[in-house]
């Protein structure tokens, strides 16, 4: 194929997967199902409907003779070799991805039940796969991949609603979130294990999972080791700057993939455990944020290949009432044994309800494992047709269920009290609420911060110089967080829609605006503008007060410019007071770690 024939292709496939992508917004729908559907219209999928639709002559009128080779070019762009690397750095970047949101400080706290519950879920869901798949009259391969597929939460679905939901913070979001990061590690099991040459030999399987196993513990041992000894040190030196931070970290996710390559694993295996090391430090949401734009458009080629690699429309269908049974079957029987695992570790039924009704899906990384066996060829275009009607189908009705989940239980809480045992008790987790923030570490916020600490229980500084997060640390007074206030992921781990104080010393207009948008509307917000037009409109936006810097300035020089003409007296004391205040403050910047002060820095700025 051509380069220009290949960049023509490959533009149609991201213009179908944006416009799809804004219908699938519309309704509520994740992306990766337009991700899916894009590869099913521009595949053969696709011209077989429409031969049933409208007759094999009608198209062959429209199309031409060669109707066999119409979507020959985008097949074409699938088996490309540098297209092949960009769906295999998609599979990447999402397990980097997921890597990088596998903090263990956010289950910290329920440690214990999480790992039992996910240790219970992963058995027994996997269990029920197998048997359902069984039943359906799959051939033992089939069986093996279709089980081991089918197991997985859809982690970015799950987490992206329940973040907008503002449910990820809850006890229930939290279960959630601690069993999915053990479903990634066993999907990345999953996936090293699929990279073998044969599944026929039980003992080549048992030897290839030990050797995964020691593998994975020798690179994971190095990703932690990394974590806690060289990175923090590497990262305090370029975090600063944004281009050399981003660039650091995507090498740092190519350095593990090289690794865990020259240990004959897969680049998802590198690339998780790279993600992982990363996931620990105080830059992990910052990085998260700025990796997801790569890791969409990379996920947008791996997902639309899934659909394009799809034989047509009898592959899609060969299955389709088995897809719909084993659906049903298994939303079901996740629902039931999620329940059962949360509500035998003490958690109330509401609890225990909402956690389970979050994960009844059939991910799309069912696709994922799907399509490496396709690729092995251990299954057939047929089951891959099978797994992407399953995905398509339990992560639509999915995306519904969490939207709804809260009035789903209270519809149902009458039946379900039966369960209720008042030894059961849920955990008390940390959550900021009702706190204070500040936005930047200047003169302008460091003055209010001890005030602020007298009438909030906790006040949380979000800043993005590494002297300030290292002054700020060295005090122990405050809590902080290291990031761009314009990033969402910074946003969110400040909890900025429960504050009920937030201080901002930036004077960019975008950053007070998206702060103002956000907070709640009972919230006292103070920010900072240069020009009464932007003042103006942070009021308007509904800022509490609007701090301007620059119209106090000429204010007070024109009082000293008046004290000198009319009294030079009164003119000469005033000038020796901010002498003397200067002074003192200067004095006690030389006491703190960083005397060099902070002048002229605005800490919620991207300067």
């Amino acid at each position: 194929m051509s380069e220009i024939a290949l960049a023509a292709n490959f533009a149609t496939i991201v213009v179908v997967a944006t416009i799809i992508g804004l219908l699938a917004r519309q309704t509520g729908q994740p992306t990766i199902i337009a991700y899916i559907l894009t590869g099913i219209i521009l595949g053969p999928v696709m011209i077989d409907l429409l031969e049933l639709l409208v007759g094999i002559d009608v198209v062959r009128a429209i199309v031409g003779p060669d109707l066999p080779d119409l979507f020959e070019a985008y097949l074409g762009v699938t088996e490309d070799s540098l297209v092949d690397l960009m769906a295999e750095l998609g599979l990447g970047f999402l397990l980097f991805l997921l890597g990088m949101k596998m903090r263990f400080d956010d289950i910290r706290d329920i440690l214990r039940p999480i790992t039992n519950i996910a240790i219970g879920q992963t058995v027994l869901q996997t269990a029920l796969a197998f048997l359902v798949a069984w039943a359906l009259g799959f051939d033992p391969t089939e069986v093996l991949v279709i089980a081991l597929a089918t197991v997985f939460g859809a982690t970015p679905i799950i987490v992206k609603i329940l973040t907008d939901k503002d449910e990820i913070t809850s006890l229930p979001g939290k279960i959630d979130v601690g069993v999915l990061i053990v479903q990634d590690i066993y999907l990345v099991v999953v996936l090293a294990l699929f990279s073998a040459d044969s599944l026929d030999n039980a003992g080549e399987i048992a030897t290839t999972l030990g050797v995964i196993f020691v593998m994975m513990g020798f690179i994971g041992i190095f990703s932690l080791l990394s974590s806690r000894y060289l990175l923090p040190k590497l990262f305090r030196e370029i975090a600063d700057n944004k281009d050399v931070f981003l660039i650091v970290a995507i090498a740092w996710a190519f350095l593990f993939i090289a690794i865990a390559e020259g240990f004959d694993l897969s680049v998802e295996v590198g690339a998780f455990l790279a993600g992982i090391s990363l996931a620990q430090l105080p830059y992990s949401k910052e990085l998260q944020d700025r990796i997801t734009p790569i890791t969409d458009f990379f996920i947008l080629v791996f997902f639309a290949s899934i659909g394009l690699q799809i034989d047509g429309l009898g592959s899609l269908l060969a299955f389709w009432w088995q897809a719909i049974v084993a659906s049903l079957v298994l939303m079901i029987g996740n629902f039931w044994i999620m329940f059962y695992l949360i509500d035998r570790e003490g958690f109330s039924v509401e609890t225990s309800f909402l956690g389970s009704i979050n994960m009844v899906q059939v991910s799309e990384f069912s696709l994922v494992v799907g399509a490496l066996a396709f690729n092995q060829q251990y299954i057939g275009s047929d089951v891959l047709g099978y797994l992407s009607l399953m995905a398509l189908m339990t992560m639509s009705a999915s995306t519904y269920i969490i939207n709804y989940n809260h009035a789903i239980y209270a519809r149902l809480q009458p039946w379900f009290a039966r369960f209720e045992d008042e030894s059961k008790q849920d955990a008390d987790l940390h959550e900021y609420r009702d706190h204070a923030i500040a936005v930047g570490y200047d003169e302008v916020t460091e003055r209010a911060l001890s005030r602020l600490d007298d009438h909030y229980d906790e006040v949380v500084i979000i800043d993005r110089k590494t002297e300030h997060i290292e002054e700020i640390e060295s005090e122990g007074r405050y809590d902080y967080i290291f990031g761009d206030f314009r990033h969402g992921e910074v946003r969110k781990e400040a909890n900025l829609k429960r504050a009920s104080f937030v201080l901002s010393s930036s004077v960019q207009v975008d950053v007070n605006t998206a702060l103002l948008d956000e907070v709640d509307d009972d919230a006292t917000v103070f920010v900072e503008a240069e020009r009464i037009e932007d003042a103006r409109t942070l009021y308007d936006r509904g800022a509490t007060y609007v701090i301007m810097s620059t119209h106090l300035t000429a204010e007070k020089l024109e009082e000293y410019l008046e004290a000198y003409l009319a009294d030079r007296q009164a003119f000469d004391s005033s000038i020796s007071e901010d002498i003397e205040r200067l002074e003192t403050l200067n004095a006690t910047a030389e006491e703190l770690p960083f005397g060099e002060g902070r002048a002229g820095t605005r800490g919620g700025d991207d300067d």
